[in-house]
């Protein structure tokens, strides 16, 4: 039985629990190790392991990394929101560091939930959490909704 919801194609929510369940074959997430971990509509769980290879030059986690799940983690929240032939794309992005991430191959936890369903602006927040639930970062985005096609 197929799980589409129409026959225009998948919904965002359906994607995004494809790729969930089938694993992420290209993109940013295997480069780095991000895999989701929870997905429902209007939240998605990304989770990564802190590898060494993840430091700045001063031997901390590099803020890049923790912006790229966070952003990960709102820009899928807000795409499990979309109907079949829609899009969004990023209009802004906030990030706010709070603590060093660990680079000792623990894991780290970005979850992203929308805030705001406009009909054409959709925002999110997101936190990056490691594996004692200690708060490293924090997230805002804005996302602008499209048809595609």
């Amino acid at each position: 039985m197929s799980t589409m919801s129409s026959t225009t194609g998948p919904t965002g929510l359906e994607q995004l629990l494809a790729l969930r369940d089938h694993g992420m074959p290209t993109g940013i997430g295997p480069f780095i190790g991000m895999t989701p971990e929870e997905v429902e509509d209007g939240r998605v769980v990304f989770g990564a392991s802190a590898r060494p290879e993840f430091a700045n030059p001063i031997g901390t986690m590099h803020g890049g990394i923790a912006a790229t799940l966070l952003d990960s983690a709102m820009a899928c929240a807000v795409h499990t929101t979309l109907p079949p032939a829609t899009g969004y794309t990023s209009l802004d992005i906030s990030v706010r560091y709070l603590r060093p991430g660990p680079l000792d191959g623990s894991r780290l936890r970005a979850e992203g939930r929308v805030v705001h369903r406009g009909r054409t602006i959709r925002t999110a927040e997101a936190e990056l959490t490691d594996d004692r639930g200690r708060l490293l970062a924090t997230a805002t985005t804005t996302c602008l909704i499209m048809t595609l096609g």
